[in-house]
């Protein structure tokens, strides 16, 4: 299998993830190539059982609706936990933080077990609980409606919640990252809340998995150039080079483990 169809085929199976149902028409649209190129591509995800076909339209293998986020933090985790690890190593004891949903900012979470006195703005509840059991930390949440069964907050009342607030670091995740560097997730209530805690931050923290660079997703606010701290696993394709160089020393590699 070529490089190019296995990036796709990944492509595929992230978008019915996160959305749960797409048709194949979208799916050809998104990606920029024919519909037997696209149903070809299914084949595979349904062979394996990942995707399975209804009516015109692709979601996920009965084995996996139910664990979207769980399946997300899961994969690429050892590279997840190194960008963890390095994001907490810049945190010190008794910061003040906005941690964003998704899997990455769970594993700086995680990674945060050892700090102290932290208070911690979050509509991430898989975070909250992560770093509940260390109790000199102040853990702040949103009201509204869990969002199940990824157990995140979003919608006005966390915007609202998230300018009651002044912290010393932003730390956010993105669902993907365009060519021309624009920062990319499924949900424009996503993007809302994300740029509401960039805002609202003295330092922000973009926290990326290789994989993140050329993903598909439709909603896009803001740029990897505007961020300040870009925490990244290793190097994706080179047509993201020029890129990763306009970040100069606010890119941190960790496989390189230096910027």
């Amino acid at each position: 299998m070529s490089t190019r169809k296995r990036q796709r085929i990944q492509q595929i199976e992230d978008l019915v993830q996160e959305q749960g149902t797409v048709s194949v028409g979208a799916l050809a649209e998104r990606l920029g190539v024919s519909m037997q190129t696209i149903r070809r591509d299914v084949a595979v995800l349904c062979d394996d059982e990942v995707l399975r076909r209804s009516h015109g339209h692709v979601e996920l293998g009965l084995d996996r609706l139910n664990t979207p986020f769980d399946q997300r933090a899961v994969t690429n985790a050892s590279s997840k936990q190194s960008i963890g690890e390095m994001a907490a190593s810049k945190i010190p004891h008794g910061a003040t933080l906005f941690l964003s949903i998704g899997s990455t900012p769970l594993a700086v979470a995680k990674a945060l077990h050892r700090h102290k006195d932290l208070t911690v703005i979050t509509n991430n509840l898989n975070a909250a609980m992560a770093l509940s059991a260390e109790v000199s930390n102040r853990i702040i949440l949103p009201g509204g409606e869990l969002r199940l069964p990824d157990r995140d907050i979003l919608g006005d009342e966390v915007l609202e919640f998230v300018d009651r607030y002044r912290v010393q670091f932003g730390v956010f995740g993105v669902a993907g990252v365009a060519e021309d560097g624009g920062l990319l997730d499924f949900h424009s209530a996503e993007v809302r809340v994300r740029e509401r805690m960039v805002e609202n931050s003295q330092q922000s923290m973009l926290l990326l998995d290789h994989s993140k660079f050329g993903r598909i997703a439709p909603a896009v606010g803001g740029q990897i150039s505007e961020i300040d701290t870009v925490i990244l696993d290793k190097r994706p394709d080179a047509c993201f080079s020029s890129l990763l160089e306009a970040c100069g020393s606010r890119l941190i590699v960790t496989e390189e483990g230096q910027p």
